[in-house]
């Protein structure tokens, strides 16, 4: 049974954290929008983690999971500030970065913010079916007339999920805030390797998008897997275990 979370109060919000303890490069989780730490990739990441004595430590951002604070709320920013402020409270040592969608897109701008503060802990990232930029490069252009008015409107429009029965719900908020949080504007450097895994039958993040932050990023430095019949979850029993093979490979490459 998966133990009870620890909680750290992020501007008022109350962020639900699990830390393992072990050898590092230690693991950080990432996920994406609308995700828990107690989905089957995060658990499959823990449960490798701990085989291996390998630190690992995941959260959930402030209106999902077990944390507090109401989902409609949050932005890229605030997010972006939880994970700094778990990633500075609890990992020791060198760290792997692994981002899901969303929680690829918070991983970069977290390399960004980590550096600018003098902090070369991150030596790897592996980024799943990767989202950066979401809000402005995949949601603004799509926009219905109907969703534009409802921006205008209400501030929010929501969309039927494929993975909650809730919807997904987009604030004017949390767009204008992703303008501020681009990273695909130019050159991305990371200082460290990065390996991207993206399903070719991603319905939500298309191959593209993959193949464009791959040319932003130092060619010898960065390795893309395309996984053919891969969905956006990437969560089949294959896919989970590519997953942890490149996990396992740049925790490697970090000793």
């Amino acid at each position: 049974m998966t133990a009870a979370p620890t909680f750290l109060d992020v501007d008022g919000s109350d962020i639900a954290v699990r830390h393992a303890g072990g050898s590092t490069p230690g693991v950080v989780w990432l996920g994406g929008y609308k995700s828990d730490m107690l989905g089957t990739k995060a658990e499959t990441l823990s449960d490798w983690a701990a085989r291996e004595g390998r630190a690992f430590l995941r959260h959930d951002y402030s209106g999902h999971g077990e944390s507090g604070g109401a989902f409609a709320e949050g932005t890229i920013s605030t997010w972006l500030a939880q994970s700094l402020a778990v990633f500075q409270r609890f990992a020791k040592g060198d760290q792997v970065l692994v981002g899901s969608s969303m929680g690829a897109w918070i991983a970069l701008r977290m390399v960004q913010e980590l550096r600018k503060a003098g902090d070369a802990s991150v030596v790897g990232m592996v980024l799943l079916a990767p989202a950066p930029d979401f809000t402005s490069e995949l949601v603004e252009p799509a926009l219905t007339k109907a969703q534009k008015r409802e921006l205008a409107k209400k501030g929010y429009f929501a969309e039927p999920s494929d993975y909650s029965a809730e919807p997904y719900i987009y604030t004017r908020a949390l767009i204008e805030d992703g303008r501020e949080n681009r990273v695909m504007t130019g050159p991305i450097d990371t200082h460290c390797p990065v390996h991207i895994l993206q399903g070719l039958a991603d319905a939500d993040v298309p191959s593209s998008h993959a193949l464009r932050l791959v040319s932003l990023l130092p060619a010898d430095d960065v390795t893309l897997s395309l996984i053919p019949d891969g969905d956006h979850r990437l969560s089949r029993p294959q896919d989970l275990d590519m997953l942890v093979r490149a996990v396992g490979d740049m925790a490697g490459r970090g000793k």
